[in-house]
């Protein structure tokens, strides 16, 4: 079974422990459980694919520590500022063209990055330690419902996940509102979730598709 850590003062260094050797982690976000592995860890990255079930052609959302850290991935345009000015961190993930130079078996060969900044500390002082991004999938097999527990966590995944840390129940329990803003077609939702469109639009000034 995996080890279970209270989401203490300890956490976040332990949690970049078991990354930095490519181990998996879970753990708390405002949203759901997340599943974590070092975005640049390919052998990591395969594992989380794994033990979702999921297929290596659908892409994995990256979790980073603030606005800034998605310059280092992402073009971000006019659109995606005013978004992550009005709604990071939070439960908003959107989607940017990535910059050539940043690969990541995350992506799924694609030419965008889904990234959301989560408004919980512990996530982002795990991204800080480690200096990149962080998967940031719910902590479930695909298709399932996400886990807002450690103890759901731990049932679902066994020994598949190397530490979960234990944040008590999330307080979102809905995944996170997902945003396209990389075509020249203008801003898509992609997945209804806690940021409604009548709050993008009103940020935007603009209506979404």
């Amino acid at each position: 079974m995996a080890d279970i850590i209270p989401a203490d003062a300890r956490a976040a260094d332990i949690a970049v422990q078991f990354l930095q050797a490519g181990e998996l982690v879970a753990f708390p976000t405002d949203t759901v459980y997340g599943l974590g592995a070092r975005c640049s860890d390919d052998n990591a990255v395969r594992k989380v694919y794994g033990v979702k079930g999921r297929p290596l052609s659908k892409p994995l959302p990256l979790l980073i520590a603030d606005a800034m850290m998605a310059e280092w991935v992402a073009e971000v345009t006019p659109v995606a500022h005013r978004l992550t000015s009005a709604f990071w961190p939070g439960a908003l993930t959107i989607v940017m063209r990535r910059l050539p130079e940043f690969r990541s078996l995350a992506l799924a060969k694609q030419e965008t990055v889904a990234l959301r900044v989560p408004a919980h500390d512990l996530v982002r002082n795990i991204v800080r330690g480690l200096g990149e991004p962080l998967t940031g999938t719910s902590a479930n097999r695909s298709g399932g419902r996400a886990p807002v527990s450690a103890q759901e966590v731990a049932f679902g995944m066994g020994e598949m996940v190397s530490l979960v840390i234990d944040g008590g129940h999330t307080s979102g329990g809905q995944e996170s509102t997902v945003i396209d803003v990389s075509s020249e077609g203008g801003p898509r939702i992609v997945r209804e979730g806690p940021v409604q469109r009548e709050q993008l639009e009103r940020a935007l000034g603009r209506s979404v598709a």
